[in-house]
């Protein structure tokens, strides 16, 4: 029984009180035959829906057939005070009932992840959920879209079948969150309609989802190193506002969330403190657990890397933004660079909406930024890693060298070498490939 259902059934007897109200007043026969005949439409349906739940059997549903059977030979003629106190004498021993015998013991847990590989910032809370007895866990993809240079929604994305099949999954259009009423629900995604490049499916909107849940709790899918400063920006998204929990790294990065969110909303949304907690990130998790044996390479990369050293090179949204023309110049420099080495190989992990971005946000530099792709990948001289789950990447590399992301503090907890990309810095003038009109 799950505390949704549980709340169900006593709105069930509350409607029964407020019948038993009504006949108090001495109504009519033939009202009064109505509301007799409501209370046993109640009570039957109450019945039923314990059955469903908890099976045949329960003294709670016993209880409610008494009281149908006093009903069906009780006259409406004969209604005065002793008959009303003998309902509601019989009602209450029934709402005891639900609340002993059917205390909620269920909790019913649903994570709506979508980009997989943001869906580390979540993965060690649904195997801890998974593990739990009391939880039913549900894992529940959503689709995602690009956003078009308008704000209109474009092309669709669905990732669910990256996801492990032993996982229980299930389909977002089979998931009613409004018919279920989960206990708690999980979002990684904290924007709503705020992001310029892509968007959920609207009807996972934290807006919407907050209004059917008692928990609705936001994790963010990045982290941040010990130095960072955090803009406010990312603080008082929608994710955070409409979140009853927000889960965060580290006391400092609490700290943070707090300040901008008082600055911002004050209580109107929450008390700060009591909405931002300090517990860690799933994404640490992840990277501290993960080993390098426990992932798979393609043989063509086995046969790139053979003995060599490998350096994992992340390129992230926020240098394409930052430095724009100058970014893809360094881009071509740093890949020209490593080509000329022998002793290391390369491994480029951009970051998978980088291309989404610069459709929507830097058109003009798309198509030189797909030639080097397309170079790139066409020589074969290193890895180009487009997959959704960056701890492939982060296991198998040796030293990171890349620009300032979330991926970074990740890699910390690894122990390994670190080098950030200086964008301002160019040994060579390099020549853009023509772009298209």
């Amino acid at each position: 029984m799950r505390r949704h259902q549980q709340t169900q059934i006593l709105e069930f007897l509350q409607a029964l009180n407020v019948a038993h109200g009504e006949l108090r007043k001495s109504p009519g026969q033939e009202i009064a035959l109505q509301l007799f005949a409501g209370c046993r439409n109640l009570a039957l349906q109450a019945a039923r829906f314990i059955t469903d739940i908890e099976g045949e059997g329960t003294q709670t549903c016993a209880s409610l057939e008494e009281y149908c059977e006093f009903l069906s030979h009780a006259s409406p003629d004969g209604i005065d005070a002793y008959l009303i106190k003998r309902l509601q004498v019989k009602l209450n021993k029934i709402e005891a009932l639900v609340r002993s015998e059917l205390e909620p013991n269920r909790i019913e847990v649903v994570f709506f992840p979508y980009k997989y590989s943001m869906a580390d910032s979540l993965e060690s809370i649904w195997l801890a959920a998974i593990a739990d007895p009391q939880c039913d866990v549900y894992i529940c993809p959503i689709p995602y879209f690009d956003r078009l240079q308008n704000g209109d929604l474009g092309t669709m994305h669905y990732e669910g079948d990256y996801y492990h099949k032993d996982l229980p999954l299930i389909d977002w259009r089979e998931y009613d969150v409004e018919a279920r009423r989960p206990d708690i629900i999980f979002i990684h995604n904290p924007y709503d309609d705020g992001n310029y490049v892509t968007s959920v499916h609207p009807s996972f909107y934290s807006k919407r989802l907050r209004q059917f849940t008692d928990m609705l709790v936001y994790v963010p899918y990045f982290v941040y190193s010990v130095t960072d400063e955090i803009p406010d920006h990312f603080c008082i998204t929608a994710g955070s506002a409409f979140a009853h929990k927000v889960i965060l790294e580290s006391e400092k990065v609490r700290s943070y969330y707090i300040s901008a969110f008082k600055k911002h909303y004050g209580d109107k949304l929450g008390k700060p403190e009591e909405k931002f907690i300090a517990l860690g990130s799933p994404k640490y998790d992840k990277c501290i657990n993960a080993k390098r044996e426990d992932f798979n390479l393609p043989d063509e990369w086995r046969n790139m890397i053979s003995n060599k050293k490998i350096i994992l090179f992340n390129s992230s949204l926020g240098a394409i933004l930052k430095n724009s023309e100058q970014y893809l110049k360094k881009l071509r420099y740093i890949l020209d660079a490593f080509h000329k080495r022998d002793d290391v190989v390369l491994w480029w992990r951009p970051h998978p909406l980088s291309e989404a971005t610069l459709h929507s946000m830097r058109h003009q530099l798309l198509y030189e930024y797909n030639s080097i792709v397309s170079d790139y990948v066409r020589e074969k001289w290193g890895v180009y890693d487009n997959t959704p789950d960056p701890h492939r990447a982060i296991s198998s590399s040796d030293a990171y060298y890349g620009d300032w992301s979330s991926l970074v503090p990740m890699y910390q907890v690894t122990g390994k070498p670190i080098m950030i990309v200086n964008h301002d810095f160019l040994t060579d003038e390099i020549q853009f490939s023509p772009t298209c009109a």
